[in-house]
C-alpha cells in the first residue's frame, strides 16, 4: 500500500519521499537499516522515474549527462554522511533525519508558491 501511494505521489510530483519516509521512520528501524531502506527506496524511484521520462522522449543525453556528472558530488556526500552517521548517537541522528526531511518539505513547499 505504502509502495504504491509513493509511487502515485512520485508520478504526480517527482518527488519521491512522501508517504515511503515517514512509513519507513515508523517501522523503528536502527540508523543504518533506516538509511538503507531510504537509499534502496530512491534507487527503485528514480530508475523507475527515470525510464518514464526516456520512454516519453523528455530524457535527452544532455541531460542524462548531466546527471551522470551529477554523480560525482554526490556520492561524497554519501561517503560524508556515513561517516557522520557512524559517529552519531541514533537519538541525535533521528531527530536530524526528520528535520532534514521538514527542511526539504518547506523549502519544496515554499518554492511552490514563488
Amino acid at each position: 500500500m505504502v509502495g504504491a501511494a509513493t509511487g502515485i505521489v512520485t508520478a504526480a510530483t517527482g518527488v519521491y519521499v512522501i508517504p515511503a519516509v515517514p512509513y519507513l521512520q515508523a517501522l523503528g528501524l536502527d540508523k543504518d537499516e533506516l538509511v538503507q531502506a531510504c537509499g534502496l527506496s530512491f534507487t527503485v524511484s528514480t530508475v523507475a522515474l527515470a525510464g518514464v521520462l526516456a520512454h516519453d522522449g523528455v530524457l535527452d543525453t544532455s541531460v542524462a549527462g548531466a546527471s551522470l556528472l551529477a554523480l560525482a558530488p554526490a556520492l561524497a556526500g554519501m561517503a560524508l554522511g556515513q561517516w557522520v552517521r557512524s559517529r552519531v548517537r541514533p537519538e541525535l541522528f533521528r531527530l536530524c533525519f526528520l528535520a532534514a526531511f521538514l527542511a526539504l518539505g518547506a523549502h519544496l513547499a515554499g518554492r511552490g508558491l514563488l
